[in-house]
């Protein structure tokens, strides 16, 4: 028997179900917000579904029972209740090219005129009203669909763009006030996007919209559980299996690692449809989410924090929800954008620890950061230079490591670094000097590679007295860093011992070597390296 095909491009339910694809059942959700009048918002990272969970409930309200046969939601709805619906996808308008709201004016005339309507206003703001009055009077509540509500404002969020994304920002909040004075006409406004844009910039009138995105109910409503690859993608595993030469609990284990991760609730973790579908049509582990959107402006709004560490990122719901054009917290970001997920939630306290979802995402971003920040590697990939360092490492040859990490740094610009980001903050003197700025920028980009390095990492590891810059740990050893910067090798050392660094592991059974370690301003290297046996 012919095996389903994988929805790989799939974005449509009519599609999914009319071609042969598998569709993982996500209907009892459905049925739980098109039972209930309402305005809800859901934020997810892209290609995780979300185009097509608006597909699904455009299908419901319009009543095609047929597409739903065999599912959950089959016996459990009303199929001869019918809703007109406006559904807008932003990634499908051409505001590029026509501007945002002549885009909007576009496309709000399509939907006229498939339905019969002929509009009168001239603004998009009373077209939408008008529109909706129409359909309401001819066929009833009407029901709203909106696709990446916030890609005209995510598109411009590099510094150029700014202020094209404030332009379309006061756009989309003329055009969501709409909704308020037109609640009588609405059955269910559903309204996705990557972004979490505060209430206040965006949607200040929509006082009843209800928020999906960390509510608990809702945690697994996009994305594939592993109970649901397992059931679903039954054949695909076995397919795998042989091609890998893999068993099955050692081919799941790896799959996990790998694509798994993702989380909402706190509790259950998630597959990302479009890693895992590749994974399955390629029978290879490989970085598939990642590679297809490079998180370029994430990675100068990192540079001028001097922020590139995240693991283990303490947060809140609050701060998770803060999403502001002049104030852009890049926590928040990179948690909506999907490169950092919830991996403990207190829902008593409100406290969220936050990083990386899985392996792909983890290692593709160091791999990413590393060669943004170091020039060199654009003929010397910070893969291949990873692997010289895990050898090193494995080898005890510190001398190697040390030559390494002066590459490393060798043709990193940093003067240029810090012109740009005192050029992005204006306010930068008044709370950090020159050589702090500096510090924070080599001390990150040396975290990321080591922990690049695949073997265990901690950095800056607490103990009882302080916190040790970095901690590596292979076999038979434990290495501990202290970093310095424009001081000496000695007085990185000297902290190492002064403050216990070791203490916490001596019952390792491992040999533990201190290494002290002075980045020299001037000469754009490390000084000579003081390593002693603890």
């Amino acid at each position: 028997m012919a095996l389903k095909n994988l929805p790989l491009s799939v974005q449509t339910f009519l599609k999914m179900r009319t071609d042969n694809y598998i569709y993982v059942d996500k209907t009892e959700y459905v049925h739980k917000i098109a039972s209930v009048k309402g305005v809800y918002f859901l934020s997810r990272p892209r290609r995780f579904g979300k185009s097509l969970f608006i597909s699904t409930l455009k299908e419901l309200f319009e009543s095609n029972r047929l597409l739903f046969n065999d599912l959950w939601i089959a016996d459990k709805w009303d199929w001869s209740q019918k809703n007109p619906v406006i559904h807008i996808s932003f990634a499908s308008l051409d505001y590029q090219n026509l501007g945002l709201p002549a885009a909007i004016t576009e496309h709000l005339e399509e939907i006229a005129s498939t339905n019969g309507i002929q509009l009168t206003k001239k603004s998009f703001k009373g077209q939408f009203i008008e529109l909706i009055k129409q359909l309401y009077h001819q066929a009833g509540q009407v029901v709203i669909l909106i696709d990446e509500y916030d890609k005209p404002i995510i598109d411009y969020l590099e510094q150029s763009g700014l202020k094209q994304a404030r332009t379309n920002q006061k756009t989309l909040k003329t055009f969501y006030s709409v909704l308020k004075d037109a609640e009588p006409y609405l059955r269910l406004v559903f309204i996705t996007g990557v972004s979490k844009f505060s209430k206040v910039s965006i949607f200040s009138d929509l006082n009843h919209l209800v928020d999906l995105t960390l509510a608990k109910d809702y945690g697994i409503l996009t994305g594939y559980t592993q109970q649901e690859l397992e059931f679903y993608f039954d054949e695909y595993i076995k397919n795998a299996m042989q091609s890998l030469h893999l068993g099955r609990n050692e081919l799941l284990t790896l799959i996990k690692s790998w694509y798994n991760g993702f989380c909402w609730d706190g509790e259950r973790t998630l597959y990302n449809p479009f890693g895992i579908l590749n994974f399955f049509f390629h029978n290879d582990f490989r970085n598939f989410w990642f590679s297809t959107g490079t998180p370029t402006f994430l990675f100068h709004i990192m540079r001028r924090h001097t922020q590139f560490t995240f693991e283990n990122a303490l947060s809140s719901g609050t701060l998770l929800d803060k999403y502001d054009l002049d104030n852009l917290d890049l926590t928040a970001l990179l948690f909506q954008t999907g490169y950092l997920t919830i991996q403990k939630r207190n829902f008593t306290t409100g406290e969220i620890v936050l990083d990386y979802p899985n392996q792909e995402v983890r290692d593709s971003m160091y791999a990413y950061l590393i060669n943004n920040l170091a020039p060199s590697f654009t003929t010397k990939p910070a893969e291949i230079t990873v692997q010289d360092l895990q050898q090193a490492f494995r080898a005890h040859d510190l001398e190697r490591v040390e030559d390494i990490v002066n590459t490393l740094f060798s043709d990193v610009p940093y003067n240029l670094f810090e012109k740009q980001v005192r050029k992005d903050n204006a306010d930068l003197d008044k709370f950090m000097d020159a050589a702090l700025l500096a510090e924070n920028f080599f001390h990150g980009l040396i975290h990321l590679m080591f922990k690049y390095l695949g073997v265990f990492i901690d950095s800056e590891v607490h103990t009882a007295k302080g916190r040790a810059d970095s901690v590596v740990q292979t076999d038979t050893h434990i290495y501990i860093f202290e970093f310095k910067f424009n001081k000496t090798a000695e007085e990185a050392f000297q902290q190492i011992e002064d403050r216990g660094y070791a203490r916490k592991y001596k019952l390792s059974g491992k040999t533990i070597i201190g290494i002290g370690v002075n980045f020299n301003r001037k000469e754009r290297l490390t000084d000579a390296w003081i390593i002693k046996n603890l």
